[in-house]
């Protein structure tokens, strides 16, 4: 099969394109043919060495896929040959990366694709979606009536927690760094967008709340001081990103108000619990009321240029991407 993988961590210019071996589903196991994969920050950790890498090299990158069983390992029950499929665990725990014609998962960490959502769709929402469902609901406890706040709204995250948190009927507001981009936040269904680059977030989110109830930090986290006045009693701060971040953060006013802060990494999650998130999620895609933001899509053949596009933008700020990178092995 074709795929992107390397064999050793360094630059983007370590990830090869050419022909492994096509692995072959265990007990429990199924094996998709993919028809879209995506690029994640992750993705460029892993292959940089900044990650623990998954498995053995030849290593082949990616998270994300959609696709359509081919193979089934013994023992398999929820799936069958044939069915489209998509998932966000790939690279690690033995599952096979996704930037390839074929990979391997366990049925656990699949889920069925909504007869009216497409595969680049499915692909587009997976990673970034489990981590916005299990932040805003497993962490969060988020509730009707309650304000949201996210940083980053047209990002692979901060779109997706826009979205979920209005179908779960809370008040959301955001922070981007273009009118282009507030556009494309309130056409998610921000009700208020902000402007990093202009405006003292903090400040205008606690003036327009009286304080949130919920801030969701999708970048790596600077000055939490300025975080924790801007958030009601008892209110929760998740935090997602920023491996080697120290943030500024006082202890008094945090405790005294009843705050929690929340960090978490969504492949620490099990197959059972990303698997409610997954429910949520297809009901959302079914019904219309969450999609991705797609920015660039790439052959198989080019993943090492869409990794370089992702790395710039997550590390550099290039500014130059809105939404997911997809890779599309058929290209």
């Amino acid at each position: 099969m074709k795929a992107a993988y390397f064999t050793a961590t360094g630059t983007p210019d370590v990830l090869q394109f050419g022909d492994l071996p096509a692995p072959e589903p265990k007990a429990g196991e199924i094996r998709v043919k993919v028809v879209a994969a995506t690029v994640n920050p992750i993705d460029t950790y892993v292959r940089s060495g900044l990650a623990a890498i998954g498995g053995p090299f030849p290593f082949v990158t990616g998270r994300d896929f959609a696709g359509v069983i081919d193979s089934a390992g013994p023992n398999v029950t929820r799936f069958k040959v044939g069915d489209r499929v998509w998932g966000a665990n790939q690279g690690s725990g033995g599952r096979t990366g996704s930037c390839a014609e074929f990979c391997i998962t366990g049925e656990g960490f699949a889920h069925p694709i909504p007869a009216n959502v497409s595969d680049e769709q499915a692909a587009a929402c997976a990673l970034t979606g489990i981590t916005a469902h299990l932040g805003l609901f497993h962490c969060g406890s988020l509730k009707a009536g309650e304000w949201a706040h996210v940083s980053g709204g047209t990002g692979g995250v901060g779109a997706m927690v826009i979205q979920m948190a209005k179908a779960a009927g809370a008040r959301v507001s955001t922070a981007v760094g273009s009118d282009e981009k507030a556009t494309l936040a309130k056409g998610l269904g921000a009700d208020l967008v902000f402007n990093y680059r202009t405006d003292d977030v903090p400040a205008k989110v606690k003036e327009a709340s009286g304080g949130a109830n919920l801030w969701y930090e999708t970048q790596p986290p600077g000055d939490l001081d300025k975080v924790i006045d801007a958030m009601a009693p008892r209110g929760r701060i998740i935090v997602m990103a920023g491996r080697t971040a120290k943030p500024t953060f006082t202890n008094g006013p945090f405790y005294v108000k009843g705050l929690s802060l929340h960090g978490f990494a969504m492949f620490n999650f099990t197959a059972a619990e990303q698997q409610t998130c997954a429910e949520a999620m297809n009901g959302w895609l079914a019904a219309g009321k969450l999609k991705a933001i797609v920015g660039r899509r790439f052959p198989l053949s080019e993943t090492a240029a869409a990794q370089r596009l992702q790395e710039e933008n997550t590390l550099k700020k290039a500014g130059t991407l809105t939404g997911k990178i997809v890779i599309l092995p058929a290209r």
